[in-house]
């Protein structure tokens, strides 16, 4: 699909400015404004389809082979990353059954984000570890992913935007 621009424009996110700008890779032009001949609706549609930024949900448990392998709930992790998947797997199930991701986040979850419900708020790519930001940037509004395994440990995520 086109992204409606004219070529060979891109568009970026801003990190300063929390916003999407307009960039020429030839002359290096960036500018905030839709370069002239944008197909307006074909961009938005675009975004729509290709987010430059998304929020996500996520649960994440750690093992004993994980990059830090402590949290809040324990100084020393030795869970191994099998018994990591099991757990999650019982989460997964919880979630089928109706339970809520945040709620389910709160009382598991290995990330400091477990005290708003494993809310990570918007994030750009580039931002995350590469596993995570594809399934997150992959997944349609209101998905949960299967596990994915990053150097953190195992997660559950929930794309909410």
């Amino acid at each position: 699909m086109s992204s409606g621009l004219p070529e060979p424009w891109t568009v970026r996110f801003s990190k300063s400015k929390r916003r999407e700008y307009f960039f020429h890779p030839e002359t290096k032009q960036s500018q905030w404004e839709e370069p002239e001949g944008t197909d307006h609706q074909q961009l938005k549609q675009y975004l729509a389809d290709h987010p430059l930024r998304v929020r996500c949900l996520h649960l994440l448990i750690k093992h004993k082979d994980s990059r830090r392998p402590a949290s809040h709930r324990s100084e020393h992790i030795t869970l191994s990353k099998d018994e990591a998947l099991q757990e999650l797997a019982a989460y997964q199930q919880r979630l089928e059954q109706g339970e809520r991701f945040e709620d389910l986040a709160r009382e598991r979850s290995d990330c400091s984000s477990f005290k708003r419900g494993g809310d990570l708020g918007f994030f750009a790519r580039g931002e995350m570890q590469p596993a995570f930001e594809s399934v997150a940037f992959a997944l349609p509004v209101s998905a949960v992913s299967a596990p994915v395994d990053t150097d953190s440990g195992v997660h559950l995520i929930k794309r909410v935007a």
